[in-house]
């Protein structure tokens, strides 16, 4: 079983719970972990990672609600086949974008013009 968790920094601005979402996303993203690979348990992670077992509970439950991740009642949690709730987020707002640029007549070209201004790219 991977463990996609690496040291959490006690002096980052970030909350430790928000460092293990962050690893765990990465890890999704660049392919560490993939859906169905199993996760530590909140207890085993705590103890690794010197942290108190709630915090590791909530960072599981929030990404358990993003549906990074599945938890199967005495199983254990698992990486969910529904992926990066950030890349789901992303996907969703661009089918709804080329929707309202068909809707509103706009050519690809246009509608990408757009999306570039928009993201800072000239």
């Amino acid at each position: 079983m991977p463990n996609p968790f690496s040291a959490v920094d006690a002096e980052a601005s970030e909350p430790p719970f928000e460092q293990l979402r962050t690893q765990l996303i990465s890890a999704v993203r660049d392919g560490t972990v993939v859906a169905g690979d199993k996760l530590p348990t909140v207890r085993a992670l705590a103890t690794e990672l010197g942290l108190a077992a709630n915090t590791v509970a909530k960072a599981y439950r929030s990404l358990e609600a993003d549906g990074v991740i599945e938890t199967r009642g005495r199983s254990g949690s698992f990486v969910s086949a529904h992926g990066d709730a950030t890349q789901r987020r992303l996907q969703e707002a661009a089918r709804d974008y080329a929707e309202l640029a068909r809707e509103l007549r706009v050519d690809a070209g246009e509608a990408l013009d757009r999306v570039r201004a928009a993201l800072g790219i000239h």
